[in-house]
């Protein structure tokens, strides 16, 4: 298992500035007064395909040699890897075929189509994903890039904190939402490196707790199929990103279902932001926990924005 070092996430860098935003830090004097932190939210809902997974995404595809690609690059995704690593292959040229399950947001469906990638649809579940893209990548020979577990697209996640340190300076802790774990792991690789000294925490849906419950055993527990508004966090630890999450993260808090979609409609309202349940998990656990935040400069990554604006999770509860 190759573990992706800080040269990795500096080459990563230079290598994805041509395809990503550098997106803004954004704050609100209202979150502020209500949770007792000074919070500093960045906005990878405004980043390139509409979420942050469009760093690594680039990382592995513009990594590659011409000779690695003539077959495409292939992929399984609830969304929002699907659509970046489509966007990324469009932008080399090659194709990109992806397997995401039935249930996944028609929006990211349909943005993954939007840049050229080709959907094959499984079942909502963890063993049905891999089992039915086992059988694609046979039948394609399409180079993998995994969602999370996977050194390339690690260290592309790692730019994101970096840039976000130098955006707002002196924070004691950064919160980002935990599924597989790839952006809390490029967080950890980063910033033990730039700034060992703030905090890591990450946040994930009480009704998707596996990496909360892995944490406190001490090894990898996987959910197959758990159900919650948070679509994008609902995929287990793998052994990459248990590796940096078990050595670098502070805690792992959890939100209930209506304490995201609260969290969610809270930024949309204040901040007047679009961003996904997946993102809200951060300020709801800080909502939850206002003792452990209070005083202290919080750096929040916002991961995405598409969301299925005719199937808000308000119109639903």
């Amino acid at each position: 298992m190759y573990i992706p070092t800080f040269e990795d996430m500096l080459a990563a860098r230079d290598r994805v500035k041509p395809y990503v935003h550098r997106t803004p830090v954004l704050t609100s004097e209202f979150l502020d007064d209500l949770t007792g932190a000074k919070l500093f939210f960045k906005c990878e809902n405004f980043q390139k395909a509409g979420a942050f997974k469009v760093r690594g995404a680039c990382n592995a595809v513009f990594g590659l040699s011409d000779d690695m690609l003539e077959k495409g690059v292939a992929t399984h995704s609830s969304g929002n890897h699907a659509l970046s690593l489509s966007y990324a292959a469009g932008r080399r040229g090659i194709p990109c075929y992806v397997v995401m399950p039935r249930t996944a947001p028609q929006a990211k469906k349909d943005a993954v189509r939007g840049y050229g990638g080709i959907i094959t649809e499984c079942e909502p579940s963890t063993s049905s994903r891999e089992a039915v893209f086992a059988k694609v990548q046979a039948e394609t020979g399409a180079e993998f890039v995994h969602p999370y577990n996977d050194p390339r697209v690690i260290a592309g996640q790692g730019t994101c904190s970096a840039e976000l340190i130098e955006q707002a300076e002196n924070l004691d802790m950064v919160i980002a939402p935990i599924g597989g774990g790839g952006m809390i792991s490029g967080t950890c690789l980063t910033l033990s490196n730039l700034a060992p000294n703030i905090k890591i925490y990450a946040a994930e849906p009480e009704q998707a707790d596996d990496a909360a419950r892995s944490f406190k055993a001490g090894h990898i527990i996987a959910d197959d199929a758990p159900v919650t508004v948070a679509d994008g966090l609902k995929v287990p630890l793998k052994e990459l990103t248990w590796h940096f999450v078990s050595n670098h993260v502070t805690d792992i808090l959890t939100a209930s279902e209506s304490e995201i979609v609260d969290a969610m409609k809270l930024i949309w309202k204040r901040m007047k932001i679009v961003m996904e349940p997946s993102s809200a998990v951060p300020l709801a656990t800080i909502l939850k926990n206002k003792d452990m935040f209070a005083g202290k400069r919080v750096g929040i990554i916002i991961t995405g924005g598409n969301v299925d604006l005719d199937s808000l999770p308000w119109m639903e509860t």
